[in-house]
């Protein structure tokens, strides 16, 4: 009798157990993606000269009037440290001032992604070639970008070379180009940034066009909102051609402001080459500051406003995306252990 029992408490514990692990194995596991925000940020003093040495607990963050609080910093072509890892000696050793010259083009835009869109419309046809080589002087000073992109645009896009560490396919890309038909710009200025998007890390959008767009379907709003909301900045180098058309003119100065690029309209073809390097000089002095937003009822446009804390530095002028929209939530079930990852900044 004493066995029969012990076999049937056996059998309903072993059972007891199937079920409870078949219940957990039914149960989704929640995956939460947090996004964090990411800012490219320029400071320069009032004769336009690049400030250093800045630190994180000289800038105040601020979204919908929410203070926020930076998780990650880096200054240049340094490597981007959590602001917890920092050592109080690190946070204290650097002293604001105003930024020498560069100690050489390979060590500019370090880290960063860029793509480059050049416009191969029939605005382009004169002066084509002095515009291939100065898209490939760009190309080789960029030693130690991680890597390039090169696409074309006239109506439609042509992604030339993809994101590429290899120069010479680069290069290639560059010299096979053809002029075309009509400027879809905002069409594939949009594609470019998609595309861009999907990468991790640093990236930068340069735009080369010559004239008026004559052909998207997009707006220019729409691209400028894509390009604030991942965190893209955007700089376009045209020739007086565009600035002739007041429309462009504007638009090309809003969209950059707007995320933290700049706008340059070249004279002369000579220009080109000193808009390319204003560029690279431009993103070996940037700031990246992020953070992961506090709760924020808020679905629609959030405004970023950055500034500089302390009297000493309230003469300095800050040029960053003003805002975004923040993505969809995502949250998604699965069978496997549940995680909260980063996902790629915006």
């Amino acid at each position: 009798m004493a066995r029969t029992y012990l076999l049937v408490l056996g059998c309903v514990l072993v059972l007891g157990w199937c079920f409870q692990t078949q219940a957990q194995e039914a149960e989704p596991h929640i995956h939460v993606i947090v996004d964090m925000v990411q800012l490219n940020v320029a400071v320069t003093d009032n004769k336009g000269d690049y400030v250093t040495g800045l630190r994180p607990q000289d800038f105040t963050i601020t979204e919908d009037g929410i203070v926020q609080k930076i998780a990650t910093f880096a200054e240049g072509n340094e490597a981007t440290r959590r602001v917890v890892d920092l050592t109080p000696n690190e946070k204290a050793s650097a002293t604001p001032g105003a930024a020498g010259e560069a100690s050489g083009l390979g060590s500019l835009v370090a880290g960063a992604d860029v793509f480059i869109l050049f416009d191969t419309s029939n605005y382009m046809y004169r002066g084509f070639v002095f515009a291939q080589d100065a898209i490939a002087d760009f190309v080789r000073s960029l030693e130690t970008a991680d890597k390039v992109a090169f696409y074309s645009y006239s109506r439609n896009l042509l992604r030339a070379t993809p994101l590429t560490a290899d120069r010479s396919q680069l290069l290639r890309g560059v010299r096979t180009t053809v002029a075309g038909d009509d400027a879809a710009l905002y069409n594939c200025l949009l594609l470019t940034l998609k595309d861009a998007a999907r990468f991790t890390g640093r990236k930068v959008v340069v735009v080369f066009s010559n004239g008026p767009d004559n052909a998207s379907m997009v707006p220019p709003e729409d691209v400028a909102e894509l390009a604030q909301s991942t965190g893209i900045p955007v700089y376009m180098i045209s020739t007086q051609q565009a600035k002739l058309e007041p429309v462009s003119t504007t638009v090309f100065e809003r969209m950059t402001a707007a995320t933290g690029g700049k706008a340059y309209f070249a004279k002369t073809w000579r220009d080109e080459r000193k808009a390319f390097a204003s560029i690279r000089d431009d993103l070996a002095h940037l700031y990246s500051l992020s953070y992961y937003p506090q709760a924020n009822p808020n679905t629609g446009w959030r405004a970023i406003t950055v500034k500089l804390t302390g009297e000493r530095l309230k003469s300095y002028h800050i040029r960053t995306r003003d805002g975004y929209r923040p993505q969809p939530a995502r949250i998604s079930a699965s069978g496997a252990s549940g995680s909260v990852s980063e996902s790629d900044p915006n």
